[in-house]
């Protein structure tokens, strides 16, 4: 018995020629409404699949959507790759994963995506040279760096309004009566720390207060080593905003080795908003990033350049909202 069904099949079931079957299922081929009713009943009737491969050699076009991603450490990015793998899916595209482990995507990053013939990129906590990123354009795909910026980039970002975010956690850590305040940054050569760390430093200067800055990696670990440190070598501020939820979850944990009083004795703000923030053992208060509209807009955006493509570049900024809990 025959074990795959192929074009030839369907074809054959229909009554109409291979040629036929195969303008049904590549996009942007004229076939008649009847043609494509007979061929789409009898691929039913058959259970036959369209083989995307040998669709892409012939297109040069794939249903799908390179995803680069480093921090698969961090919660906030897993949520993020399900929210574009359910928003793509919804489309008809599938999501093709790939984990670099430097922060700048190296050479087999690209030519992974490059070789599977990606119809579009989301960039998501790495960095990229404008030289690489120019490869994607010159090969039209179009490409987008969610929740990061490339300095001088001619490239369609989508960020959370990071600068907003961090003068309004200045803000009110001032009105709760904050003068000594600490921020532990992520990496320092994303767009996303120095936004939150210019806009907290923006609001803390205007009100004639000093902060003292602190380099970590935004991972848990970094969080609870760099606090430890903070706390050995010098006198604990009244407030520690952290670039994001998992090393602000490290900082309350080395508060607690220390048993030092969350929020009586020091107040805590992360950011993202990731699931364990509402945990009962943390209650974190943090600013929200919202996932959604981020992904949606990248999704927008994506789909339109995939059909006509055109290498529009914005910034696009959504604005979070802010959530107080227990810690401050």
């Amino acid at each position: 018995m025959k074990s795959t069904i192929n074009a030839k099949d369907v074809a054959k079931l229909a009554g109409v020629s291979q040629s036929s079957v195969s303008r049904v299922y590549f996009e942007g081929a004229k076939v008649s409404k009847k043609t494509r009713q007979k061929v789409l009943a009898a691929a039913e009737e058959l259970g036959y699949r369209p083989n995307e491969f040998a669709r892409s050699l012939i297109t040069n076009r794939t249903k799908i959507i390179g995803l680069v991603m480093k921090g698969v450490q961090n919660p906030f990015y897993p949520q993020v790759l399900t929210q574009f793998t359910a928003s793509f899916k919804k489309f008809g595209y599938s999501i093709l994963f790939v984990h670099t482990n430097s922060d700048e995507i190296q050479t087999e990053d690209i030519e992974t995506l490059l070789n599977y013939n990606v119809a579009g990129v989301v960039i998501t906590d790495a960095t990229m040279s404008l030289n690489v990123a120019e490869s994607f354009r010159a090969n039209q795909i179009p490409l987008v760096f969610f929740n990061r910026k490339l300095s001088r980039s001619n490239f369609y970002s989508v960020c959370c309004n990071n600068l907003s975010a961090g003068r309004a956690i200045a803000e009110y850590l001032i009105a709760k009566g904050s003068k000594d305040m600490a921020y532990i940054s992520g990496n320092e050569n994303t767009s996303t720390s120095q936004e939150r760390e210019e806009g907290f430093s923006e609001v803390v200067t205007q009100h004639n207060l000093n902060f003292k800055k602190y380099s970590s990696d935004y991972t848990y670990e970094g969080g609870y080593k760099t606090t430890l440190a903070i706390m050995e070598e010098e006198a604990l501020p009244s407030a520690f905003f952290v670039a994001n939820d998992i090393m602000a979850l490290g900082v309350m944990d080395a508060l607690r080795k220390k048993e030092i009083q969350v929020p009586a004795q020091v107040k805590v703000i992360g950011f993202d908003n990731i699931g364990m923030s509402s945990w009962p053992a943390y209650e974190l208060t943090t600013w929200e990033q919202p996932i959604e509209k981020m992904v949606e807009e990248t999704v927008t955006y994506l789909l339109a350049e995939m059909i006509d493509y055109t290498g529009t570049a914005e910034a696009v900024e959504v604005d979070g909202v802010f959530v107080e809990r227990k810690t401050t």
